[in-house]
């Protein structure tokens, strides 16, 4: 089989640095810098954990070390590695019990999530009389190994699918306004917890530059009219316990509607960061779907500038909210359309995006790395076709892909 890598193509568009990192990360303005006080430009793929089986997924189709190592020779020197709440506060479930328990979750059979746990097994022996956390660390170190960093994220607090108005996990259940369908599984205590946990955890895991607090917090009904408060003071209390317990960690904060609209940081008054001065990373999210910019679809010019005023201007040297901004999710299908496997309208939206964000030369993680799932909303085996791998998780789904994310790679600007 031929073999596609971003790395080959780019070669010395990346700077010599992409794996050999200086850690800890530290904020100056909008920059991201290392140890010795160079740029450090994050080019991340997501790779998902999140849901019921507790477990980064793919690990069915190949060994870690596997995945690890395309990874790393697609160009991409970090990992956006979500996991669960449920996952943060029960570290010490075994591999096998997560599967079982996974099936009642997903409301699948115990039969089928059985054989996908022997078929992890099968592809990495170790996770036999393993913890979930024991696999957590065993994908970190792999990274590492292979000169990835990584940023842990918390996506849910119910281990699930992300993400729906539905699904109980969007908003704060101590916030105002509080409604079942949204926030029945945010226990926000829980939720302070659990982000502690596994920032004290990381202290001993080689190579983790992060934390993001929350993905996609949502309000809905009434939940934000107090002047989104309840987003300053949760989100002030999850940093602070974050940075307490490991200070060395960037500290990854996104705004509201889905991680699409920070606009009150300028509108009222820019979150508090002096607990955790010179680690702060604001972070953003972009689809074509995207309801925050519905609005300016199909103009290009009006979406940039839409961009920009939702998330952008947090890039603005010189002002109190300045810091780096992370566009922590972007995606498309993968295959099936006219423009090198993309959707005309995906192309259009990709493209729009590709430009914002190369024209400020901004952090980014595409959506995803994964090909397939245990389980996805009730589908067990559930194919990705946004995946970045193919759904045996052997390649690219997509050999294009290489030459459309690669001005993404370069570096442009710095400090």
């Amino acid at each position: 089989m031929r073999f596609f890598s971003l790395l080959a193509v780019l070669g010395a568009v990346l700077p010599a640095t992409v794996f050999s990192q200086k850690l800890p990360l530290s904020t100056s303005s909008r920059w991201i810098l290392d140890a010795d006080g160079q740029r450090v430009k994050l080019r991340c793929v997501n790779w998902a954990g999140h849901q019921e089986a507790n477990l980064p997924e793919g690990l069915n189709k190949q060994p870690i070390d596997y995945i690890a190592g395309f990874i790393a020779r697609q160009g991409f020197n970090c990992v956006r590695l979500t996991y669960s709440i449920d996952h943060a506060l029960s570290p010490d479930v075994r591999v096998a019990d997560s599967f079982v328990a996974a099936a009642g979750a997903a409301n699948v059979s115990v039969a089928d999530m059985s054989g996908m746990y022997a078929q992890v097994a099968g592809k990495n022996p170790f996770v036999d009389g393993a913890t979930t956390r024991d696999v957590f660390a065993a994908v970190i170190a792999a990274l590492w190994k292979n000169g990835v960093m990584t940023i842990l994220d918390n996506h849910v607090s119910k281990a699930s699918w992300c993400c729906n108005i539905d699904d109980g996990n969007g908003w704060w259940d101590e916030g105002f306004g509080y409604n079942d369908m949204n926030s029945r599984y945010f226990k926000t205590q829980d939720w302070l917890d659990g982000l502690e946990a596994i920032a004290t955890w990381s202290v001993s895991q080689p190579g983790v530059i992060g934390m993001g607090l929350r993905n996609e917090v949502r309000e809905w009904l009434l939940q934000g009219l107090n002047g989104r408060e309840d987003w300053y003071n949760f989100m002030t209390q999850a940093a602070t316990r974050v940075h307490a317990a490991n200070p060395a960690l960037l500290v990854v904060v996104g705004g509201t509607q889905s991680a699409t609209d920070l606009t009150h940081v300028r509108a009222d008054r820019n979150i508090d960061w002096s607990a955790w001065r010179g680690k702060h990373v604001w972070e953003w999210h972009a689809y074509s779907f995207t309801v925050t910019f519905a609005l300016a679809k199909g103009n290009c010019d009006l979406l940039k500038q839409t961009y920009g005023l939702f998330d952008g201007f947090l890039l603005e040297q010189g002002r109190d909210y300045t810091a780096p901004l992370l566009l922590s999710e972007f995606g498309f299908g993968m295959t099936g359309g006219p423009d090198g496997g993309l959707s005309d309208e995906d192309s259009d939206y990709f493209t729009c995006l590709r430009d914002y964000v190369t024209g400020n030369d901004g952090e980014w993680a595409l959506w995803a790395v994964q090909g397939s799932y245990y389980v996805r909303q009730g589908a067990v085996g559930a194919d990705e076709g946004w995946g970045l791998m193919d759904a045996e998780w052997t390649g690219l789904r997509n050999p294009n892909i290489t030459g459309l994310l690669a001005p993404m790679f370069q570096v442009t600007q710095g400090p």
